[in-house]
Parts: C-alpha cells; sequence; structure tokens
C-alpha cells in the first residue's frame, strides 16, 4: 500500500446494522457425518462452483456442500 490512509474525527455518515450471519468456531469446528450421494447439476452451477473454489483455492464440492448445510439450518 502505497497510499497513506488518513483518519479524521467526525461523522462517519448513514450507518444500517447488519445481521451477524458468521458461524461461530464452535459452528465451524462441528463435523457431522456425511452420506455420500449422487446428483445432477446444471454443467453451469457446476462451472460457476468450480470458478469459484479456483479463486478462494478450495474444493467446489466443499462450497455446495456449505451452502446446502446453511440453507437446511435457515429452513429449520
Amino acid at each position: 500500500m502505497k497510499k497513506k490512509i488518513e483518519y479524521a474525527d467526525g461523522p462517519i455518515g448513514e450507518v444500517r446494522v447488519v445481521r451477524d450471519f458468521l458461524p461461530s468456531p464452535e459452528e465451524l469446528a462441528f463435523r457431522e457425518e456425511q452420506v455420500k450421494i449422487t446428483i445432477g447439476l446444471s454443467k453451469s452451477s457446476v462451472d460457476f462452483f468450480k470458478a469459484e473454489a479456483r479463486k478462494r483455492r478450495t474444493h467446489y464440492q466443499k462450497m455446495i456442500r456449505r451452502l446446502l448445510d446453511l440453507y437446511v439450518a435457515q429452513q429449520r
């Protein structure tokens, strides 16, 4: 970072509260029993997850699994 950030006291503008959506460390460390399945997904969906996983140096299957887990948790 070449540009120096200058901070100033004073109003910071309009502020809004954002719901805490991040899981706790306990939730991240918890390992649930897994069940192997076969599922057909659209090519565009798989391509999306593969590209995003590459950017983040992770596995696309883990991203899909986490998405499904979060969906289920919201439905309970």
